[in-house]
C-alpha cells in the first residue's frame, strides 16, 4: 500500500472512499498549508487503498475485510506502536471504523466525512439529491463522460466545483484498476460489524442532500462516539468536501484541536 506524505509530528491517516484515490481528500491540505502550527503538528498519510492511484491491485484481495488488513498491516509496517489520528471519507469511513476497532488503543481520534455506515445500500436512509446551485452553460460544456459523472453525485454545479471533482474525484475515477470495484463490492460488508464505543474526540461530517450515504444513518452512531461532533452541512451531498470546504476544513481543524487538548 502507498500514501503520500505530507508535513510533520503526530501522524494523521486519510482514507478515500471507493472508486477514487488520495487526490479526494488533498483539498484538506489547503488547512495545513495555511496553518504553520498544523502544518508541524500532523504528519499526513493520504493513502491510496489497493487498486487505486499507484498502488496496485491484488486479485486476492475480494472485498472490505481483506482492504482492512491490508490497511491494518499498513499501520504495523509505517507508523508501528506511535499513536495517530485517522480520517475517512465514505467507503474510506466504514473501513476507519473498522481500523478504530482494531487499534482503539493506539487511536487518538477518528474523523468520518460522509461515511458508509450501512452496507447494504437499499437499507440505507437517504434523503433526495436537489441540485441547488445549477448552470446549464457548463454543463452544456463538458465532456458527456465527465457530466454523466458530475450530474450524479454533484449539488451545487459551478465552475469552481467542477473544477475541484475534476482534479480530486475524476482524476481517481479515470485511474482506478479495471475490476477492483467490482471485486470490492462483491464483499463490501465489514464481516465484523464495528459497535464498540470509542471514546476519544471525534468527528462526523455528512451532507443534507447526500443521496449515496446519508445524514440519518451517521446520526444513529451518536451514542458509539460520545466525544463526536456531529454536522449536517446543508447545501452539501456525497461530496461535501468540495460542496462545502471551508465549512468542513473548519470542523477538521476543531477535531484537530480537541484531540491536542485530550491527555
Amino acid at each position: 500500500m502507498l500514501a503520500r506524505r505530507e508535513g510533520r509530528g503526530t501522524p494523521l491517516l486519510l482514507i478515500h472512499g471507493a472508486g477514487v484515490d488520495h487526490r479526494a481528500l488533498l483539498p484538506l491540505e489547503q488547512l495545513f498549508t495555511a496553518d504553520p502550527h498544523l502544518d508541524g503538528t500532523w504528519e499526513r498519510w493520504y493513502v491510496d487503498l489497493p487498486g487505486s492511484g499507484e498502488n496496485r491491485w491484488h486479485p486476492g484481495i475480494d472485498g472490505s475485510d481483506a482492504v482492512l488488513d491490508q490497511l491494518d498491516g499498513f499501520v504495523g509496517a509505517e507508523l508501528g506502536d506511535r499513536r495517530f489520528a485517522v480520517l475517512g471519507n465514505s467507503w474510506g469511513g466504514m473501513l476507519t471504523r473498522g481500523l478504530v476497532e482494531r487499534r482503539a488503543a493506539q487511536v487518538l481520534g477518528m474523523g468520518l466525512l460522509c461515511p458508509a455506515v450501512v452496507a447494504d445500500r437499499t437499507r440505507r436512509d437517504l434523503p433526495p439529491r436537489p441540485v441547488l446551485v445549477h448552470d446549464p452553460d457548463l454543463l452544456a460544456g463538458l465532456d458527456p463522460g465527465d457530466r454523466a459523472e458530475y450530474e450524479q453525485v454533484s449539488v451545487v454545479q459551478t465552475a469552481e466545483n467542477f473544477a475541484a471533482f475534476s482534479e480530486s474525484v475524476l482524476a481517481g475515477v479515470r485511474g482506478l484498476h479495471p475490476g477492483s470495484l467490482e471485486a470490492i463490492e462483491q464483499n463490501y460488508a465489514l464481516t465484523v460489524e464495528p459497535r464498540a464505543v470509542f471514546a476519544r474526540p471525534s468527528l462526523v461530517v455528512t451532507g443534507r442532500q447526500d443521496d449515496m450515504t446519508g445524514y440519518r444513518d451517521p446520526l444513529a452512531q451518536l451514542e458509539q462516539y460520545p466525544r463526536a461532533t456531529f454536522a449536517v452541512l446543508d447545501t452539501a451531498g456525497h461530496n461535501a468536501l468540495l460542496d462545502r470546504p471551508a465549512a468542513c476544513r473548519a470542523l477538521v481543524a476543531d477535531w484537530l484541536e480537541r484531540i491536542e487538548l485530550t491527555p
